[in-house]
């Protein structure tokens, strides 16, 4: 059975750092691509960074880019998110999510396995 499973979140102050981390079973693993997204109170799911399991290609959303890190550990099947230089605005519940087939990764709707989340809180 498809699982995806995220820990890591926590409070950290405006410039400092979190790594998140989603455990994955091994057909999330062996997706298309694996993605991190994002979601704050009263708005939209967000794009925060994908990785693809062929070429091992990242992209990132634009908020983030030049602070956040995607990467995997293909032995461990697990995905993490580095995030520095944290501001306020990165306050939300982070979600690790497997994309079965090519598609646009920015879109959440195109992703077919989700983990529960992970709070991520960042104080000013």
């Amino acid at each position: 059975q498809a699982q995806l499973v995220e820990s890591g979140g926590g409070l950290v102050q405006a410039g400092g750092s979190l790594r998140l981390s989603c455990a994955a079973s091994e057909v999330t693993f062996r997706s298309f691509f694996m993605g991190w997204f994002r979601q704050a109170p009263g708005k939209e799911r967000e794009f925060v960074a994908a990785s693809m399991w062929t070429g091992g290609s990242t992209y990132y959303g634009d908020s983030v880019k030049g602070r956040f890190t995607i990467s995997r550990d293909n032995y461990k099947n697990t995905v993490h998110l580095q995030m520095n230089r944290l501001e306020p605005e990165d306050t939300a519940v982070y979600y690790c999510a497997a994309c079965l087939t090519p598609g646009d990764f920015r879109e959440h709707r195109n992703y077919d396995y989700w983990g529960q989340g992970t709070q991520v809180t960042v104080s000013s």
